[in-house]
């Protein structure tokens, strides 16, 4: 499905069609243009000569974290990145055992949308490329096949299934414009008109901060169909089935359509976790302070510091660091870029460090769970063409990306030609689907997957195609992250601003200064790397702005501008 609502056109095409503006992650709660201030010449800001050399602790080596870290480093200032397993974070990238190097699985993030410009500044810096990747209908995908309550349908575009499943996309099309002014907001993000921007959302938060997605459906006209409802749920829109949203709110799935987050979706060759790893080693042709060569890697002799084990406030206002090889360090500032559950749980904290809204703002933070498992297969089988009872030839293929309300939810067949090896994710699933999982070994839910594929496709034999043992992740059992990315529920809003908040620290009590909180689940659009971005942009201006630095006047940074567009406010009481 799509949640493309039309918008009117803005510009002209060289050939004489109208071409829209393109649109950007950079709303609706906080609608700064983090890639335009990425991009300036001027840089992000510089700090004192007299703190030159300072270490900064920054704690998680995930994309946040490494971001943060190099953009420290190139200010003049040292940052220590712990880490308790490997960089990446969530953007892991595996390989198969016995199976070719070239050969890999994305366990974390592994589809990127064009609207993640923050995120597109840093893959640009570091020389990846990008290739669309394979979701459901998608134009880079041959076929697609929906499978639900025992029936399937072949489809190379949405006009090939049958008329409810258009149905369906036109009520979640006319659902967001009638209750979410999708129209007006699309045109006033296209075009960076901030006020507007404001104006729209201010009104949604206060009406639907309490609305589930569910329940935001219900309430639509268009949606007073059971069976639509069930449909989309199952289908959804962009990458697949949205049903374990359903509990979320509405809120949440707003800012996905608003910055066309779940369209046009890219995938990195090689694979993601290249990303903070290539920056890790990078060498800035611009940096302060430290001389042409350093990088991170240079900055660490080559290793980072081992898991942080407690956290808590010294003599000076210092934040002091313990970590697993029993090492103590004292910091006038740090970046927490893990996921903020380890501060409950993993990591052995004073109450002193945060204000306690803040601490409850954690405490309620809702994680989703998530699983994938991949086989390698020697060959995109799935492109030959599939013949019926008579052996003739029907011209479909004989195995598609796959949406189900079996097991596997979704499977995705992904290649790098008709004559390599390729890779499927033989399913991919959320929450409840996720849990069903957790039990089981990695051989034993290819299994059940296989099972569940074969009622599908009975003439296709994918086991004969394996090449190499399954590889498979539930991040809810993830001991560093125990889940796969926040998703506020109904009523979160408040605890969500006063985390993506955190970084104005002039607003905080003194001795609440000097630890800064990033991470995409820090901000409004958890489960996208650009939201890991942006909110390690805050954090580096939020440490710049400690030391006493700032930003060239003709480049303003997130905290210089974050009166005038700072997230809705809504009262406590």
């Amino acid at each position: 499905m799509t949640s493309t609502v039309p918008t009117a056109a803005h510009d002209e095409h060289e050939s004489g069609r109208p071409v829209e503006p393109p649109i950007t992650m950079f709303g609706p709660d906080f609608p700064f243009a983090y890639d335009d201030f990425l991009a300036h010449p001027a840089g992000l800001g510089q700090i004192p000569a007299t703190e030159h050399g300072t270490e900064v602790a920054v704690i998680g080596g995930g994309l946040s974290g490494i971001v943060a870290a190099y953009e420290l480093m190139k200010m003049g200032l040292k940052p220590v990145v712990y880490e308790a397993d490997q960089i990446g974070g969530r953007l892991r990238t595996v390989g198969f055992e016995g199976c070719d190097g070239d050969l890999t699985a994305e366990m974390g993030a592994m589809r990127f949308p064009p609207s993640s410009t923050a995120f597109q500044h840093y893959i640009d810096l570091v020389g990846l490329e990008t290739k669309p990747f394979p979701n459901p209908l998608a134009p880079a995908t041959p076929s697609t096949v929906v499978d639900l309550k025992g029936e399937s349908h072949y489809a190379e575009s949405i006009d090939d299934l049958p008329q409810v499943y258009r149905d369906v996309a036109d009520a979640w099309n006319a659902c967001l414009e009638e209750g979410a002014d999708f129209s007006d907001m699309n045109r006033a993000m296209r075009e960076r008109d901030v006020p507007r921007i404001r104006e729209i959302w201010a009104k949604l938060v206060e009406k639907l901060d309490n609305q589930t997605f569910y329940g935001f459906l219900c309430d639509s006209a268009a949606f007073k169909s059971f069976r639509h409802r069930e449909i989309f749920g199952q289908v959804g829109f962009g990458t697949g089935g949205w049903d374990t949203d359903f509990p979320n709110s509405i809120l949440e799935i707003l800012r996905v359509v608003y910055t066309e987050a779940d369209d046009h979706h890219r995938g990195i060759v090689g694979g993601s976790q290249q990303l903070p790893l290539r920056l890790w080693e990078r060498e800035p042709e611009k940096i302060v302070h430290w001389p042409l060569g350093t990088s991170l890697s240079s900055l660490h002799g080559g290793a980072h510091r081992p898991a942080v084990t407690r956290l808590h406030r010294t003599s000076g206002n210092r934040i002091t660091v313990t970590d697993a090889d029993g090492d103590i360090r004292s910091y006038r500032a740090a970046i927490f870029t893990a996921q903020s559950w380890m501060l409950l749980s993993k990591i052995q904290c004073d109450d002193e460090l945060f204000p306690i809204d803040h601490w409850t703002a954690m405490e309620r933070t809702h994680y989703m769970e998530s699983s994938k498992l991949f086989v390698p297969v020697d060959r995109p089988f799935w492109l030959d063409k599939a013949v019926d009872d008579r052996g003739n030839p029907t011209g479909r293929d004989v195995m598609s990306m796959t949406l189900t309300d079996r097991m596997t939810r979704g499977t995705y067949l992904l290649d790098d030609g008709p004559d390599k090896p390729a890779v499927i994710c033989l399913s991919y699933t959320w929450c409840d689907d996720s849990l069903k999982w957790l039990p089981l070994s990695a051989g034993e839910r290819m299994e059940v997957m296989l099972k569940s594929l074969g009622e599908i496709y009975p003439k296709v034999d994918i086991r004969k195609h394996i090449i190499g043992n399954p590889v498979t992740v539930s991040w809810e059992n993830e001991p560093y992250f125990m889940g796969a990315f926040k998703a506020n529920l109904p009523g979160h809003y408040r605890y969500q601003r006063r985390l993506f908040t955190h970084f104005m620290q002039d607003r905080l009590p003194e001795d609440k200064r000097g630890i800064f909180l990033a991470g995409d689940d820090i901000s409004w659009t958890a489960g996208w790397a650009e939201g890991a971005v942006q909110t390690a942009l805050n954090a580096v201006w939020g440490v710049m702005h400690q030391f006493g630095g700032g930003t060239d006047a003709t480049n303003p940074g997130p905290g210089d501008v974050y009166d005038e567009i700072a997230p809705v406010e809504l009262p406590e009481d």
